[in-house]
């Protein structure tokens, strides 16, 4: 039943109107954008207790594949043990602190080149160099045992590696909440990245990034051609914990004004923002064709219109396919659902694709600077998954990859942000209630910074 599915606690969440905003504050300061003492207290507050993702487990297929993540002037090795198990070590020799891994790769043991001490997957010292000693390894260094590496919280999630640098972070799942028995249903974990993963620098703060997403109020002014296909006035929103959800339901407004085959046109530009709609064109286009008359005129009634006809033909395309939708509801099968995963997850979400987008704070500490990465994941059957594959592209510093329109568009459309922002005279910005997610979002950092998450 459809009531039995998470999803449905967003197809019922609340409209704007219906939102009570007294607890919301709707100015933000802006010196969390560009003071480098609030940066400061992000990374020691933030960053450095809370779950972050790291990468895709896609990235660490077999035994053996690690890479590092870093993060500010910290690193940590991810690496699959012999067991499959991800698990997560500060990048640092035991010894006398040598990090002793860059990049990615694959080892069947970890040895740091500086003395040759010697580490196993699953971090524990299995020996270490003793020229011209001859006793053992406990004579030599003390108890092995507790020389292993030193190990930090990691757990994989819908396909994400999370880590955290909080040895006493509580579970991922504790931390999720809610938000992830509704993002489960989607079989993230199924996904791959298809056509888009990319990773470079921009010159704005990691929150304005995060900022823009979670937004629809700039769609008039800076995405025009994204008008037809999205209805704002009808966006319902969920609070989780620190996380949030909205919904962008398809179809305009005005979508009443348009005929029949106008509204037909709406659903074949699609795929080229949201490029897995391609894969129920057909069976759409066959659903169609059965609401013609004799004539070949075009009918819709309030039960077999564009939007329905858009929903059952993506479910029946990706049951065909092996997907099993059967944890979704329609809405989830036509309309983009935004998940915001604080402190930097933002994902689009429909069923069959995710396009995501993650930032961070830049590695030389300007706060007016960040890495982003977005990654457009597509549910594909197994056996097409690894030819598919987009591997990462990390663009170096200066250059430029270019998106698809809308994405290229928040591209530019974020550094302009960012150069007001730098603006000392510019106190805080103003929130309009459309901009609901971003009072949540900010509240939520202001509590880990003030006080920390938990009081």
């Amino acid at each position: 039943m459809a009531s039995a599915r998470p999803g449905a606690a967003i197809d019922n969440g609340p409209l704007i109107r219906e939102i009570d905003f007294a607890p919301f504050k709707m100015r933000v300061s802006a010196d969390r954008y560009r003071d480098p003492e609030y940066h400061a207290r992000e990374r020691e507050r933030l960053w450095m207790r809370c779950w972050q993702v790291a990468g895709r487990q896609e990235e660490l297929p077999e035994p053996g594949d690690w890479k590092v993540y870093t993060l500010f002037d910290q690193s940590w090795l991810l690496v699959r043990g012999k067991d499959g198990t991800i698990r997560g070590f500060v990048n640092a020799c035991r010894h006398r602190g040598n990090a002793f891994c860059q990049g990615k790769g694959h080892s069947a043991r970890f040895t740091c080149p500086y003395h040759n001490w010697t580490y196993g997957l699953d971090g524990a010292l299995l020996a270490v160099a003793r020229p011209d000693f001859d006793g053992t390894i406990e004579d030599f260094v003390g108890d092995k045992d507790e020389l292993g590496l030193i190990q930090v919280p990691v757990d994989v999630f819908a396909g994400f590696i999370f880590l955290n640098p909080d040895p006493a972070a509580e579970p991922l799942l504790d931390y999720l909440g809610e938000v992830a028995d509704l993002l489960r249903p989607y079989k993230l974990d199924e996904m791959v990245p298809v056509g888009l993963n990319v990773r470079e620098a921009i010159d704005c703060n990691w929150k304005v990034i995060q900022d823009a997403f979670q937004e629809g109020y700039h769609i008039q002014g800076v995405h025009p051609e994204l008008i037809p296909a999205m209805d704002e006035s009808k966006e319902r929103y969920g609070f989780f914990g620190d996380h949030s959800v909205a919904t962008g339901p398809f179809g305009a407004s005005n979508m009443v004004d348009l005929s029949p085959d106008e509204q037909v046109a709406v659903i074949r530009a699609l795929p080229g923002t949201f490029p897995a709609v391609a894969q129920a064109l057909p069976r759409f286009e066959a659903l169609v064709e059965q609401c013609r008359d004799a004539s070949g005129e075009l009918h819709f009634t309030d039960q077999t219109g564009v939007r329905q006809l858009l929903q059952q033909a993506t479910r029946e395309t990706w049951t065909a396919q092996g997907l099993d939708v059967s944890g979704l509801t329609d809405t989830q099968m036509s309309d983009n659902h935004f998940h915001t995963v604080f402190p930097h997850l933002f994902m689009t979400i429909r069923g069959g694709e995710c396009t995501t987008i993650l930032s961070w704070p830049h590695p030389d500490g300007d706060p007016n600077r960040c890495v982003w990465h977005v990654i457009n994941l597509m549910w594909l059957p197994p056996e097409q998954r690894r030819a598919a594959m987009e591997p990462l592209l990390e663009i170096a510093e200066g250059d430029h990859f270019t998106y698809f329109l809308p994405l290229e568009q928040d591209w530019e459309q974020m550094q302009h942000q960012q150069n007001g922002l730098r603006n000392r005279t510019l106190k805080e910005t103003v929130l309009t209630k459309q901009e609901v997610r971003l009072a949540h979002y900010h509240a939520v950092l202001d509590a880990w910074l003030e006080r920390g998450r938990n009081g």
